[in-house]
């Protein structure tokens, strides 16, 4: 064999070697890599999933925060209003054991009380508000107080024929009640000298048959009712007889 011939064989041999390697290298990065590669996917996979799962509970964190204010609000509410409620209604307790005592102490004397002077105020139909004219007369009359020391107020409220019996009840103590804030709140007469009475239509004054009649049956009558078996009064009796 030629000396030319062997250096060709070496060379395809040095070739062969050198391809096989190459093949072998490629073949060892791939088989290294691939696994790396698939391992990074499954953790952005894994951390894309751990990210919603930590928004999605952070969203239930906070609109559970917003439900638990919610919620406070809404007790400090209902607790400030029954705490209002219960204010009110011992306020209202008070008044009426302060009236309960005073009705007490006029019914237990009340033979000895006597029709001293009166007054009447009427109201529209279906209405319950003074008039200029029912304040006017209502300060005359209250403007004898001053010198009255045991006195109290019978306050009648009435209405004329028309509507329902229950009805007439609630607007003739409504119309009551109206002489009794304004007596009370401008003139000044305490609360304890009231005797308040609704009797709606069951008193009338004059027949209801008329439009005259039915305007005097809507009215407020005012009896002023002194105590003749007090000091005082017997007092000014006997100055006012000496005369």
């Amino acid at each position: 064999m030629s000396l030319y011939r062997l250096e060709v064989l070496g060379l395809a041999a040095s070739l062969a070697v050198l391809g096989a390697s190459g093949c072998a290298t490629k073949n060892y990065v791939r088989t290294q890599t691939t696994p790396l590669v698939e391992h990074t996917d499954q953790l952005d996979t894994k951390t894309s999933a751990n990210n919603q799962q930590m928004h999605a509970v952070d969203d239930r964190a906070q609109a559970g925060i917003k439900q638990a204010q919610g919620s406070a609000d809404a007790a400090n509410q209902n607790a400030q209003s029954a705490t209002k409620s219960a204010g009110d209604a011992e306020t209202a307790a008070v008044d009426a054991v302060h009236r309960a005592d005073s009705l007490d102490g006029v019914v237990k004397g009340l033979d000895n009380y006597k029709s001293l002077a009166n007054v009447s105020v009427t109201f529209g139909f279906d209405k319950a508000v003074l008039t200029k004219d029912d304040k006017d007369q209502l300060d005359s009359f209250a403007a004898q107080l001053g010198t009255q020391k045991s006195y109290i107020l019978e306050v009648t409220g009435g209405t004329d024929s028309t509507g329902p019996a229950q009805y007439n009840y609630d607007l003739s103590q409504r119309r009551a009640d109206a002489v009794v804030q304004y007596l009370a709140s401008k003139c000044g007469v305490a609360a304890h000298r009231f005797y308040l009475i609704g009797i709606g239509k069951d008193k009338e004054v004059a027949p209801n048959t008329t439009a005259d009649g039915r305007k005097q049956n809507r009215r407020v009558e005012i009896q002023l009712l002194t105590n003749m078996g007090s000091t005082d009064t017997q007092s000014a009796s006997n100055r006012s007889g000496a005369q």
